[in-house]
């Protein structure tokens, strides 16, 4: 049985990286190194190798795995890894959540670009601690110090300078460490191994020199004790240095900052060790929230400790050969395999069957896991992304899975038969996972109709269908989604008879109709006195309605903020039944909704911009013409960060469009906000191209 104490030597870690600053490089050379200098065999006896490894070696390292596994001065790290994209700032998020410290690798040349400020600002809220990692210094035109400057100025981060680089663009051969004041300095062999420690270069004596002193200054702010004997003169010793730059790294006073050319194989090593000296094991970061089904925190955590019950997060499933792979962060207990676990999102259990651990180029078997580990388990049957497993005596919820309603919709269809199935079974493994993502089938039409979060969303998608499984598509036009209300109270009342040979049907109903609360969907209450209506016909009369708030009295679009209040009614002791009242409130609805004033309201998006300076006027100038509302603008370094309110609607193609005007430096963000009545004007619009849709269905 292992100990806790195993727990000091596991890195959870992820590696941050702007598209093209060299990730998958730097990954695939972390990988190659660790796995050279230990033999996994050594560290892991036990499970065999499994036999289809060939297919795997010939392809070499599977980079794509969500979560791999290698080891560096005894040390585990297990490296996941991070989406480049923010368009699905779920994913982001999540595997954010599942990580505990992670690499930031820039570019030499090309510096800090927008799309890593979105990632760098993402990871500020999520708390993780961080190294910076300045790659690509062989290319022509880097700069490590210029990248340094724009890591403070532009992410307003204060980077921790722990090497210099020795020799620019093809002359770069190696670093200096400023901790130790020696010179790493690499052959042209390209292997990592290859190099020798010397003195520093005469030329850089000086620049170490003065970076070492800043280097010591910011470290020894974190413990008072060695900053007093600092200031009388005394120089720390290398380990007090060591443990004051763990603590300002985990606490995001700092990044560690290294430089280097992955793709040469030079400076790998000591991200390592860094990554081994100050990056935080899953005991020193903050315990995870246990939270209700909506989200809020219960005030429960799960601790990282082997005694406690199990708890864990299924982060990322993803598809290979062999099945569903489902990857598994475990924050307390442990697991072993055919264990029976609960998955508090369905409410189910599951039994435990294989269970594996990525190792660089290869999967090993495993039989057992506990907090702090990352594995995978072969074949689950109904677990998707987000989802929380936990023993079964004790149930809890890490994540909750509230996804926001999806607030566009496209039609598909594939060019031919064979497109149809393939379909069917892509979508299927698309939904598990990303559960903000969902599919209908309109009935009517026979057309599959995907929803998303945006269009940016939906696009990808649809290029994931037709790259990844093959399926060519006839896409058509986005289509927002509407939803109805009404603007003023109605009171009415609402007679059922039916009359037809032996029992009959009667249900008479009094009710108000009124406006609800703005995000309240639907609600239901009664205020009968005395029993004209038997409490036993409540719950039909609350169906009759809900069903029928599927589609407004308008353009038929579902009815959303809408309170109910039955006053009284009557019934009729043979001939009234559940159905008839039932039948009662259809009616109703039908008879009242229309002279409820009713209204068309469409999704508002809460929209962030990041807009260069230069460019802010045309960018406001363009929201507002969008009828976007102006809430709030913020300077950053780079440039302004606007949030505005604006329609859905008036969305579409706006990345493009977001780029033309600020030579392609702009970024925005958006998620759903609420619902808003429509302007006349476009409401009209809407309701004629809807009506218009509906009757071209019908024929």
């Amino acid at each position: 049985m292992k100990t806790m104490t195993d727990l000091a030597i596991y890195r959870n870690i992820g590696i941050f990286a702007h598209v093209d600053a060299g990730k998958t490089t730097t990954t695939e050379r972390i990988l190659k190194l660790t796995g050279k200098i230990h033999k996994t065999g050594e560290v892991h006896d036990g499970a065999a190798t499994t036999d289809f490894m060939e297919q795997e070696q010939e392809r070499g390292i599977t980079i794509q795995s969500a979560a791999t596994t290698c080891f560096w001065d005894d040390h585990r790290l297990n490296i996941i890894d991070t989406p480049g994209h923010v368009d699905f700032t779920v994913e982001v998020y999540r595997s954010l959540k599942v990580l505990d410290g992670g690499v930031g690798v820039f570019c030499g040349s090309g510096g800090v670009e927008p799309q890593s400020e979105t990632n760098w600002r993402y990871a500020n809220d999520s708390e993780v601690s961080r190294l910076i990692f300045v790659n690509k210094l062989d290319r022509i035109g880097a700069d490590f110090y210029r990248v340094v400057d724009q890591v403070r100025n532009v992410l307003g981060a204060n980077p921790l300078v722990m090497t210099l680089p020795i020799g620019t663009e093809d002359e770069f051969t190696g670093v200096v460490d400023i901790l130790t004041q020696k010179a790493y300095i690499w052959d042209d062999s390209g292997l990592p191994e290859n190099y020798e420690v010397t003195d520093i270069p005469a030329d850089l004596v000086d620049d170490a020199a003065m970076y070492r002193e800043q280097l010591i200054e910011a470290a020894v702010e974190m413990d008072d004790d060695v900053m007093m004997s600092y200031m009388e003169g005394e120089e720390p010793s290398l380990d007090d240095i060591k443990r004051c730059i763990r603590e300002g790294t985990r606490k995001l006073h700092f990044f560690p900052t290294y430089c280097g050319s992955a793709f040469k194989n030079k400076g790998i090593q000591l991200v390592l060790n860094a990554v081994v000296d100050y990056l935080p094991s899953p005991t020193e970061v903050d315990p995870q929230d246990l939270t209700d089904e909506e989200g809020n925190p219960t005030g429960e955590k799960a601790v990282v400790s082997i005694e406690e019950p199990f708890r864990a997060l299924a982060f990322k499933i993803m598809d290979d050969r062999f099945g569903a792979l489902t990857f598994i962060r475990v924050y307390s207990g442990q697991i072993k395999k055919g264990d029976t676990i609960l998955n508090s999102a369905t409410g189910k259990t599951e039994r435990v069957g294989r269970m594996v651990e990525m190792h660089a180029d290869e999967r090993n078997e495993i039989d057992r896991a506990q907090a702090g580990d990352i594995f995978a388990c072969v074949g689950m049957k109904n677990v998707q992304t987000g989802h929380t497993l936990c023993s079964t005596s004790e149930p809890c919820t890490l994540e909750a899975m509230v996804f926001p309603e999806p607030v566009i919709s496209i039609a598909v269809a594939p060019k031919d038969k064979a497109g149809t199935e393939k379909m069917g079974v892509a979508i299927g493994k698309m939904i598990a996972e990303d559960p903000s993502f969902r599919v209908e089938t309109d009935e009517d039409s026979g057309e599959t109709i995907l929803k998303g979060m945006g269009e940016l969303h939906l696009d990808i998608k649809v290029d994931i269908l037709k790259r990844t499984y093959g399926v060519e598509l006839d896409v058509g036009q986005p289509q927002v989604a509407y939803r109805e209300t009404i603007t003023s109270a109605i009171e009415d009342s609402y007679t059922h008879k039916k009359q037809s040979g032996g029992s009959g049907q009667f249900g008479k109903i009094d009710y108000k109709i009124m406006p609800g609360e703005p995000g309240s969907g639907y609600q239901f209450t009664s205020t009968v006195v005395g029993g004209n209506v038997p409490k036993e016909f409540f719950p039909a009369i609350e169906k009759g309605f809900r069903v029928m708030m599927e589609e407004g009295p308008l353009a038929g679009f579902p009815v959303l903020d809408v309170a109910i209040e039955l006053n009284d009614g009557g019934f009729h002791a043979v001939d009234s039944s559940a159905i008839a009242f039932e039948l009662a409130a259809k009616g109703a609805y039908r008879q009242s909704m229309p002279k409820a004033s009713p209204q068309l309201i469409e999704p508002v998006m809460k929209v962030d911009v990041f807009a260069p300076e230069d460019n802010v006027g045309d960018v406001i100038g363009d929201l507002n013409r969008r009828r976007g509302m102006i809430k709030d603008q913020d300077s950053t370094p780079t440039g302004i960060r606007i949030k505005a309110d604006v329609p859905l609607a008036e969305m579409f193609g706006y990345i493009g469009h977001l780029r033309t005007i600020t030579s392609g430096r702009g970024q925005f963000s958006m998620e759903f906000s609420h619902y808003l009545p429509c302007p006349a004007s476009v409401s009209e619009k809407v309701i004629v191209e809807e009506k218009e849709r509906r009757a071209a269905k019908a024929n």
